[in-house]
């Protein structure tokens, strides 16, 4: 009886031990597609930032220029940055935080319980905040030096991308910042998230009250080009509607100020993304951070469309400055190259030191690259973030380079930890981990990961649909018979591969793909037999429809663009001449056929406009409810 008992133990145990290990591929498949396609949408941000610029360049401008000519007014001094916050009235109805300058801690603690009851904080407030917080920002150097010890730890926190309920629980455990508690917070507080706004208003009420003690270095997110594409900007613009795009002027021009770097006791350097074999710790000390509006490479028309505009005295932030083209003069190469290394580089094993492809900016580091920085400055270690990690945190580099991430359930609810380091005079490193839990601490692991994993395989099923006419090309070639649908697994990984080039393990991906017949070939047109776009747009020009679903997000930001009265309506003809513009820049063929039938398809009240939510409910991809071969 023992014995059978002790081998049905050594099964369940076996049994046990196999389905944890299956479990922990699909959760580990599930975060490297995720992964994967945020660096390939970052790439193709990068190279996208022209067709940004060129959109912005027929829409933004107009109404920027109307909006500053009609709410500015041209400064007597050369320094001075005049805003409109004391026009706006303060309604009594309003029953959020009122602020009055200087800050107090007070004050603080009004915003954070404002924010946990999701108040916002009045346009005027916020506008008074951005102008006290670019004053304070202006006297900080490009590092920023600080000093630690036994009886004052630093706390450094990572990315929060808009997270506001990590700010909230770091804060809760590691305690509200001050003089004997300070923060460095390492960059990208916006984007991704539904509070960055918020987060933003606490971070920089924190760095008025506490400016020794409270430290922001810039991220790759605290850039305005890549703020119109992840979610920052359509925020300010929905929460502050009559006064965002002012916001937005102000930010863009903060976010420019913010330091490029911290030094810990002159031996821990912290910068947001990482380093590459040209880094130049005393150059990057030594440029004007203030021109670095966006990293992301502009037309010429744009830079030249900046040098009048301040020329004439209208400055890109909302306010007036005289000119600043002699004080400021164009962006060089190689000012622009050393804060893209520090933004934007991502370590790696090897060694050496290439560009990083994957995100379309910055390089990627090895360790070799990493000691021949720290023997050159002194310094003990390097600390970054900027990359997402499953527990919070990471060490490469033998424990020279650590990487810190803030967010939490970054992905998806369940997918990761947030982490922060405490520090003190001895340099080690101490972790919190953390973790905002509303429903899944109720769930089982298993139920966890089956959230994860199908939330990320309809993130990789949409980005599939995107790339379908070029998918069904590439797979034709490889079915060499002719069969119209069957293809060897081998030949549908290299076709999935070579089209979105996504680095994903696509043999174990299959089975949650595609159909294997029991030959052992895959029905390759089963690829696409999990997403569509819903029904209006089904019958329009193929190219096109896919065009609008692989640009939708980015479609998000020009609607609102266009909108120039802020209507929330487009007419046939905006929506016409905006298609003209659009297919010019990608090079692609639309007749005006094809666009008014698109158009008219989208209107569904037809009532000759498309408003918001007919625009995103034609092309959005639709997810076919049918049971998926196993």
């Amino acid at each position: 009886f023992s014995f059978t008992a002790v081998k049905a133990t050594m099964l369940i145990q076996r049994w046990y031990r196999c389905k944890r290990a299956q479990l922990e591929i699909r959760r580990r498949y599930s975060l490297t597609i995720f992964q994967s396609i945020e660096y390939a949408d970052e790439q193709e941000q990068a190279q996208l930032s022209s067709f940004f610029t060129f959109m912005l360049e027929h829409y933004v401008h107009r109404g920027e220029v109307a909006h500053t000519s009609t709410s500015s007014h041209i400064s007597p001094g050369a320094d001075s940055y005049v805003t409109e916050y004391e026009k706006i009235d303060v309604p009594d109805s309003y029953h959020g935080p009122r602020l009055s300058f200087p800050l107090t801690l007070a004050q603080a603690k009004a915003l954070l319980n404002a924010f946990k009851n999701r108040q916002l904080l009045h346009a005027r407030y916020v506008l008074q905040l951005l102008c006290e917080t670019r004053r304070v920002l202006k006297e900080k150097p490009n590092i920023t030096h600080v000093s630690v010890s036994y009886f004052k730890e630093i706390t450094i926190c990572g990315d929060l991308h808009g997270n506001l309920d990590d700010l909230l629980l770091v804060f809760h455990k590691n305690g509200l910042p001050s003089e004997n508690n300070p923060y460095v917070f390492n960059g990208d507080f916006v984007d991704r998230g539904k509070n960055s706004m918020e987060i933003l208003i606490i971070l920089f009420a924190f760095l008025l009250i506490y400016p020794n003690d409270f430290h922001l270095n810039r991220g790759n997110h605290e850039d305005y080009v890549l703020n119109l594409k992840y979610g920052f900007t359509r925020e300010v613009l929905k929460k502050y509607k009559a006064h965002g795009r002012t916001i937005l002027y102000h930010l863009q021009d903060i976010f420019s100020w913010l330091p490029l770097a911290t030094l810990i006791n002159n031996k821990v350097l912290i910068v947001h993304g990482g380093i590459s074999d040209t880094t130049d710790l005393d150059f990057l000390k030594s440029l004007e951070r203030s021109k670095l509006k966006t990293l992301m490479k502009l037309p010429k028309s744009e830079t030249d469309r900046k040098n009048r505009m301040t020329t004439q005295g209208i400055s890109s932030s909302g306010c007036t400055e005289l000119s600043q083209s002699s004080s400021h003069p164009e962006l060089t190469e190689k000012e622009r190259k050393q804060v893209l290394d520090i933004l934007w580089s991502d370590p790696k094993k090897k060694h050496g030191c290439t560009p990083n492809q994957r995100r379309g900016g910055g390089c990627y580091f090895g360790p070799d690259t990493t000691e021949q920085l720290l023997k050159r400055y002194h310094l003990k270690m390097l600390i970054r973030s900027h990359q997402f990690k499953p527990d919070g945190y990471d060490l490469t580099h033998d424990g020279k380079v650590i990487t810190i991430f803030s967010a939490s359930n970054y992905y998806e609810e369940g997918s990761n930890r947030g982490a922060y380091i405490r520090m003190n005079p001895d340099l080690v490193p101490h972790f919190v981990q953390y973790q905002v839990c509303t429903c899944t601490d109720k769930q089982k692991n298993w139920e966890r990961v089956k959230t994860i994993e199908e939330s990320a395989l309809q993130t990789l099923q949409e980005k599939i649909f995107v790339h379908k006419l070029r998918l069904t090309e590439t797979f034709a070639k490889y079915d060499c018979n002719s069969t119209g649908s069957r293809i060897p697994v081998s030949d549908w990984a290299a076709a999935m591969e070579s089209v979105l080039q996504l680095t994903l393990p696509w043999r174990t991906l299959k089975s949650r793909l595609v159909k294997i017949d029991p030959d052992g070939q895959v029905d390759y047109m089963s690829t696409f037999h999990y997403t569509d776009v819903a029904r209006p747009a089904r019958q329009v020009q193929p190219t096109l429809v896919e065009t609008l679903c692989k640009y939708r997000r980015d479609l998000q930001m020009i609607f609102n663009i266009m909108d120039e009265d802020q209507s929330g309506l487009i007419s046939p003809d905006e929506f016409r001449k905006m298609w003209k513009i659009f297919s010019s820049h990608l090079g692609i063929h639309s007749h005006d056929a094809a666009i008014d039938k698109l158009a008219h398809s989208i209107d569904y009240n037809k009532d000759d406009y498309i408003d918001f939510n007919e625009f995103l409910e034609a092309f959005h991809i639709v997810h076919k409810v049918e049971n998926k071969a196993a």
